[in-house]
């Protein structure tokens, strides 16, 4: 056994205001001459930043390996957390800080080499595998992979102690609820008389009883799972399929065991090495900060030649450190982080608080109320206070905690409402403070690059959301769109486009902007495009363009690029827009690029982007889809028919918007081929006649006659519905001030057969749905005063054996049916 004699244990809870102020309280007592922290020795270099001025918690160190981007860790910091008194104490003290847990350098996997193709020319990207239906056994035979089935009993195993030890004592003491017990016991408490000697007096009885249930535990999973470690194949840190190298990954572990013991004993070990090492340079107060689990284990040592044997042949790799900011939302357990607490916002409020917490708290709801036009006067605030105290004294709990205070402003300040409570529990629960690093922390130089743009325009990144308007006639506006778009060309998404124009003009864009601290590790992947974020979007867009797999990608990728205002990379798209236009042989992709194209030429002026290259490719593509659409349009069904119909439509909106006359002609000129096809869907042909229509190429006669053929008794009652749907889709008022188009419809209605009407009436009911309600009002209307003077020429019925009463029943259905008013 390791002579402990030296050691000073200090158990604590990751984020714990109560833990903070005790351990300080211990440490400006004990005055160590080292202080050891749970936490990675790879950042230690970077670790003296931390008492810098010009650093703010919350920040999160954040460990990565550079030529695997995608495997990074971060290690939050709150001021009010332990390991950021401890370490803040030592570095202002001149007090040694050091790291201890097992570097991520040992826990991120090598990269794996990249084979080459057979040519030798490319390398080949090595994906991972994926779980197979039939799996080959190492006899060669297949066999059939299944997912292990656990018993309802072996869930419960999986879930209870293990992830949440302390709720056994919770539940002994009391609580339903482990983080509650911790905080009534630890975090409300203002003294650290034997604290720290309690809890590792609980933790040792508390290990003691899990690693017992664990045992039993991991052997019922193993069996589920087909891996039984027996004593001929016990499970240790070298299975079967280890490299030759005898290196074994933190994922062969994990794989091999579900409550990631294996790791766990691999941190203790080397924090317990840390320790060993800490002794020999002659330290004789040793402060060792951790996790409360880990206290037991580092108070009484195993030899040190267990714990190294443990340690040999570790895999390493090459990782980096920084310190990145933080925000409060991202300390929850709600945001994926494990060690995260519920009530950060809560907790902060708690470490700033030195007395009458209650009352502080419950003024500062009231203030944010008022913010938001909500009645919290001081009565409201003395009353809450009071019914919050008396909650706390009904449960014998010795102040009151966040549940009595959420109930007291429920009832109190938010008249038993709980819409106000999702306010305070954003704004003030949870909180929406956001850290600041210092401008000499490391960095990669697109970060750095990104760091002197926000400043230079003035732009500094919030983890509250807003809603900002940019006008783009302003060049520190422009500039900020410009920024944000390229951040989301390189999966920044700091903000997202709201709208554009509408009405405040084209010159408006408006943005809903908010930073998440994860956009630093994506900032670091994209680094691998540039130096800067042009550089980077620059490289990025044109390797995505070179990729596209068709021309509606690459349209689409030229509107970003232009919003971006990338010009090498707009003129490189623009190169393979030409190339992949010449040979595409599909209408429909044709048509899908033509829309955004002649937005940016009618508009491309806005963000001053040179047009005369999209001018030549629209003019090529307005050719090809006006040679080519016919013979799209050929036997269609209906789902089809509604695609090629939307298509038509965009087609249509993007040629009327350039206003160019010989597209124009051109357009109208193949609508007038379609309507006059045999072979084309009612619902396009249609289509084409109200857009001819509409722009004047077909007179009202000429229209009323090509409905009158369509309608006419040779076509199919369904062609003749979905033209009818085609013709008069979003807009009834043609038909209200067009007499003869009226009646056209009128005889085409009264004559159908009793047979064919309910077939086609739902497709009616959808034409007459697009209608607004005036205009349906007014068709009522018509049709009642047709009713009284005008008899259709084609009455399907004949006076003396027409059931006038009979008929009046079924009035108030069809005109239901219909959506229109029922005629008095």
């Amino acid at each position: 056994m390791t002579d402990t004699a030296n050691l000073h244990i200090f158990g604590i809870r990751h984020h714990g205001p109560g833990s903070a102020r005790s351990l300080r309280q211990a440490l400006e007592e004990l005055k160590p001459d080292v202080i050891l922290v749970e936490g990675p020795p790879d950042a230690q270099d970077v670790l003296t930043l931390l008492v810098h001025e010009q650093m703010q918690p919350p920040v999160a160190l954040l460990i990565y390996a550079p030529e695997q981007p995608q495997y990074a860790v971060y290690y939050p910091f709150a001021v009010f957390s332990p390991e950021w008194q401890a370490i803040h104490y030592g570095l202002t003290q001149d007090v040694p800080v050091r790291f201890m847990d097992l570097p991520q350098t040992h826990q991120v996997p090598p990269p794996a080499p990249e084979p080459k193709a057979e040519d030798g020319t490319e390398p080949v990207t090595a994906a991972k595998p994926e779980p197979d239906d039939n799996a080959q056994s190492s006899a060669g035979q297949t066999v059939q992979s299944e997912t292990p089935q656990l018993t309802p009993d072996l869930t419960a195993l999986l879930f209870h102690p293990r992830r949440d030890p302390l709720r056994w004592i919770a539940e002994a003491a009391g609580y339903n609820d482990s983080e509650r017990w911790w905080e009534d016991m630890v975090e409300h408490r203002r003294d650290s008389t034997d604290l720290f000697a309690a809890i590792l007096e609980a933790m040792t009885a508390l290990r003691a009883e899990v690693e017992a249930y664990t045992q039993a535990t991991q052997s019922a999973v193993q069996a589920a799972m087909g891996a039984i470690p027996t004593e001929e194949a016990p499970l240790t840190n070298e299975p079967d399929d280890a490299p030759a190298d005898g290196q074994v990954t933190m994922q062969d572990i994990m794989l091999l065991d579900p409550f990631e013991t294996k790791r766990e004993a691999l941190r203790e070990a080397w924090m317990r090495q840390t320790i060993r090492a800490a002794q020999k340079e002659g330290f004789e107060r040793i402060a060792v900060v951790c996790g409360a689990w880990h206290a037991p284990v580092l108070a009484d040592m195993p030899p040190a030649k267990e714990d190294a044997a443990l340690l040999k042949n570790l895999p390493k790799t090459k990782v980096q450190a920084t310190w990145v900011p933080w925000t409060y939302g991202r300390l929850c357990f709600a945001s994926g982080y494990g060690a995260g607490i519920e009530s950060p916002g809560w907790y902060h409020h708690l470490w700033n608080s030195s007395d009458r917490m209650a009352v502080r708290w419950l003024a500062r709801v009231a203030s944010l109320l008022r913010e938001q036009d909500i009645d919290a006067s001081s009565a409201h605030v003395i009353e809450a206070v009071r019914l919050a105290e008396s909650l706390a004294a009904l449960r014998d709990r010795p102040l009151p905690g966040l549940p009595e205070l959420n109930e007291a402003v429920q009832s109190i300040l938010c008249f038993g409402s709980d819409v106000p409570l999702r306010l305070i529990h954003e704004k003030l629960i949870v909180g929406e403070t956001m850290g600041q690093v210092p401008e000499e922390t490391p960095a990669v130089p697109l970060q750095q690059d990104l760091t002197r743009e926000q400043k230079r325009l003035r732009f500094q990144p919030e983890a509250s959301q807003k809603v900002l308007d940019f006008d783009l006639r302003k060049p520190n506006d422009l500039e900020r769109s410009h920024l944000l778009h390229r951040l989301n060309l390189l999966g920044v998404p700091w903000g997202q486009v709201e709208r554009s124009g509408g009405g405040k003009g084209t010159f408006h864009e408006l943005w809903r902007i908010q930073w998440q601290p994860e956009f630093a590790i994506r900032i670091i992947e994209a680094g691998a495009w540039g130096n800067t974020v042009f550089e980077a979007a620059t490289a990025l867009v044109r390797d995505q363009a070179d990729r596209a797999p068709d021309l509606p990608a690459l349209t689409t990728l030229l509107e970003r690029v232009r919003l971006a205002n990338l010009p090498i990379a707009s003129q490189h798209v623009m190169q393979r827009l030409q190339a992949e236009a010449a040979i595409a042989g599909d209408v429909v992709h044709l048509m899908d690029a033509l829309p955004p194209l002649c937005n940016i030429l009618r508009y491309g002026d806005v963000r001053q982007t040179d047009t005369q290259m999209v001018g030549h490719v629209v003019d090529g593509l307005v050719a090809r889809v006006c040679i080519g659409l016919p013979l799209a349009c050929a036997s269609l069904n209906d789902e089809a028919a509604e695609e090629m119909y939307q298509r038509i439509n965009n087609v249509q909106a993007a040629i009327g918007l350039l206003q160019i006359p010989e597209h124009t002609a051109t357009w109208q000129a193949t609508l007038l081929g379609l309507v006059d096809k045999g072979n084309i869907h009612g619902l396009i042909t249609g289509r084409c006649c109200r857009i001819l229509l509409d722009a004047g190429a077909l007179s009202t006669e000429e229209a009323a006659r090509r409905m009158g053929l369509a309608l006419s008794t040779a076509s199919e009652p369904a062609q003749a519905a979905a033209w009818i749907e085609g013709f008069l889709k979003g807009s009834g008022m043609l038909l209200l001030h067009d007499e003869r188009l009226w009646q056209v419809l009128d005889e085409w209605v009264t004559g159908l057969t009793s047979e064919v009407f309910p077939q086609l009436l739902p497709l009616l009911r959808r034409t007459f749905s697009t209608f607004t309600p005036p205009e349906r009002r007014q068709m009522g209307e018509r049709v009642k005063h047709q009713k009284a003077s005008v008899k259709s020429k084609a009455t399907a019925v004949t006076v003396d054996n027409f059931d006038t009463v009979r008929a009046a029943k079924v009035l108030p259905i069809i005109a239901r049916l219909l959506g229109v008013p029922q005629a008095s």
